[in-house]
């Protein structure tokens, strides 16, 4: 599956309701979810982990959905053919 078709389902499912909540109170729920991820991480529980890493990606979804953001456009950056590296510390 590509990013853009994972992006679109979480849409289908979840759009209408999200747009209503808002991005101030959607960021929230997907900062809850990265300190769930931390706390994965950190206990080395790998399916725990996995189920994060996939609710991390659900709710970055949803937060591009309700900002008019295509990520997978927006990872051109990465993965174009202008790509010259990162950027310095």
């Amino acid at each position: 599956m590509h990013i853009s078709e994972f992006q679109r389902l979480i849409s289908r499912k979840y759009e209408k309701r999200d747009r209503q909540r808002g991005v101030p109170a959607t960021f929230m729920w997907f900062i809850e979810e990265v300190g769930e991820l931390s706390t994965a991480l950190a206990s080395k529980d790998k399916k725990a982990a996995e189920e994060e890493f996939a609710d991390v990606l659900a709710w970055l979804c949803t937060l591009a959905n309700i900002s008019d953001v295509d990520i997978e456009k927006a990872c051109d950056k990465y993965t174009g053919k202008d790509v010259k590296g990162f950027k310095p510390k």
